[in-house]
């Protein structure tokens, strides 16, 4: 019988952390799923859709849209300059405030949406039916996902502990931008690229 962290056996190693080797596997493994998606013919890129998402649960602002994926302002704003020269997405500025700008669809967009939807549902539908328990699956990655928001809560708390020692207060923590330099930042980043909902 093998033991945690000996080949085959489960995923606890000396002290507690992941065996290095399973570690690998399942890190190899998200990174074939997410080389999969990449294939999936659903008209958007895995960022775009990312994107389109938070934006059609009400309009994010961009600040709080480059938190939430994780990426640079600049570089959000030139995935969106795109989105919104394909007619998939509008922005619209914050009443009584107009330097808040939030990203939100157009009915181009919820379409476009829809159809991607519908394609990854379809993939991911054929790949959990070749296992024996998809339920279990799902489960799974929704707590990696309710996990992955702890981490960057956690993260966040710390950046704002951070800003709030040093004196940054709120605005050590997320700058509002006017929305002129967000747009000069965004048309530096993207200048050369196409402005179709080709890959971002």
């Amino acid at each position: 019988m093998t033991e945690p962290g000996e080949p085959g056996g489960g995923l606890a190693a000396p002290g507690g952390g992941l065996a290095a080797q399973q570690a690998a596997e399942a890190v190899l493994t998200v990174l074939r799923l997410f080389r999969a998606l990449e294939r999936v013919d659903s008209g958007l890129t895995p960022h775009q859709y990312r994107i389109l998402k938070l934006a059609g649960a009400g309009g994010e602002r961009s600040a709080r849209l480059a938190e939430r994926l994780a990426v640079a302002k600049p570089t959000l704003t030139a995935t969106a300059d795109a989105l919104v020269a394909a007619g998939y997405a509008q922005r619209k500025t914050e009443p009584g405030d107009r330097r808040v700008v939030r990203l939100c669809l157009t009915e181009t967009g919820r379409a476009a949406l829809e159809r991607a939807d519908a394609a990854y549902a379809d993939w991911l539908s054929q790949l959990l039916g070749g296992t024996d328990d998809a339920e279990q699956i799902l489960q799974g990655l929704r707590a990696i996902d309710a996990g992955m928001d702890e981490r960057r809560r956690a993260r966040l708390a710390e950046i704002s502990h951070g800003a709030d020692q040093a004196g940054g207060g709120e605005y050590g923590r997320m700058p509002v931008l006017p929305q002129e330099t967000v747009l000069a930042r965004g048309a530096t980043r993207s200048a050369g690229r196409a402005a179709g909902p080709g890959p971002a």
